[in-house]
């Protein structure tokens, strides 16, 4: 019998887990309906994750492109700036997402996204009405989350690198507390900056200090469990008028539950909040594609791979963008024509 967690296969489905693990699809699908030895009880259990893409805010530092049109639905590279995080979602095996943006801008994500329904996902919309900050996310999606635990990430924050699902499903396991992310940078006074000791524990974390304790940004990806909706709902607003995420962390790290992991040197974090960035971030995502053949942050190479959709599905996805390249891709990666070992 081959011996996997069944949290494992349903956060990522059969699929996914089979492609990662090189394992015959047959034997993990029944492994996922409960085939057990004569006599072996199966007690192991996973956790709920739910997804939030919060994609809201006016973008002020792009203006005067963003006066016309959300942040998120502009470009980087080939495909619109919310396919980056959504694919950070599909990859830890999220399939229920909720979309955050604002009243004028939400129906625009509608009619890009639907309902989800072609990826495999269930994709649902709440508006905020103003920019108040990150943690009224799980204010405004407090039906939404439920029960169940929440992973958050920006709609401007594009992650990459190699084994990134495997990292991203590692952390929601028997999630209890908040998970951040840090990422090296040359200027950690721009950002939340998250200090450990030298056991890797997480010992303080600073809003953009003026004299940072360490290099460690904190990135726009928060895994949190559900304790975070009743955390955020007690929140004083900043003297700024927001409900900082900041504020939802440090609560976590007085309970001593909360975990900064390390995204190394084979990672890439971007934040594409400027006009540079923006421009830095195609050029990154254009290279990486002509040089390897692949496309990042592709829903629906990523739906596939992951089991959420079949080939035939997949076909017809990219068959309706067949006068492009992106829709091209599509269609070859249904038909067996990727060679990458790892989708990002």
């Amino acid at each position: 019998m081959i011996v996997i967690g069944r949290w494992l296969i349903a956060l990522c489905g059969p699929e996914r887990v089979a492609w990662e693990l090189g394992l015959d699809r047959q034997a993990v699908r029944s492994e996922r309906l409960g085939h057990q030895p004569d006599g072996e009880a199966d007690t192991r259990q996973g956790v709920a994750v739910k997804g939030i893409v919060l994609a809201g805010g006016s973008g002020t530092r792009l203006h005067p492109i963003t006066q016309a049109v959300s942040k998120q639905l502009l470009p980087v590279y080939d495909k619109p700036m919310i396919y980056y995080p959504l694919s950070v979602l599909m990859l830890a095996g999220i399939r229920e997402i909720l979309i955050i943006s604002t009243p004028e801008d939400l129906p625009l994500f509608r009619r890009l996204l639907g309902n989800g329904e072609q990826l495999g996902l269930r994709l649902d919309y709440a508006v905020q009405p103003q920019p108040n900050g990150l943690a009224e996310a799980f204010v405004i999606g407090a039906d939404f989350i439920g029960d169940d635990s929440v992973a958050l990430v920006l709609g401007d924050n594009i992650f990459y690198g190699h084994g990134f699902p495997r990292m991203l499903a590692a952390q929601v396991v028997d999630l209890d507390g908040c998970v951040l992310f840090g990422y090296a940078v040359q200027d950690p006074e721009r950002y939340g900056v998250g200090e450990v000791d030298a056991h890797g524990r997480l010992i303080s974390i600073e809003e953009k200090p003026a004299t940072p304790k360490s290099n460690k940004a904190i990135t726009g990806l928060y895994f949190y469990d559900n304790d975070v909706v009743e955390i955020a709902r007690g929140l004083r607003p900043s003297p700024r008028g927001e409900l900082e995420i900041t504020d939802v962390n440090l609560t976590y790290l007085r309970q001593g539950r909360a975990k900064l992991v390390d995204l190394g040197r084979g990672f890439a974090w971007l934040d594409t909040g400027t006009h540079d960035s923006m421009l830095a971030a195609g050029q990154f995502v254009q290279v990486l594609e002509h040089r390897q053949g692949v496309r990042i942050a592709c829903l629906e190479e990523i739906a596939l791979r992951m089991g959420y959709i079949d080939a035939a599905a997949c076909h017809a996805l990219g068959a309706k963008l067949a006068k492009s390249g992106y829709g091209q891709y599509v269609m070859a990666i249904a038909a067996g024509g990727s060679t990458t070992d790892d989708v990002s």
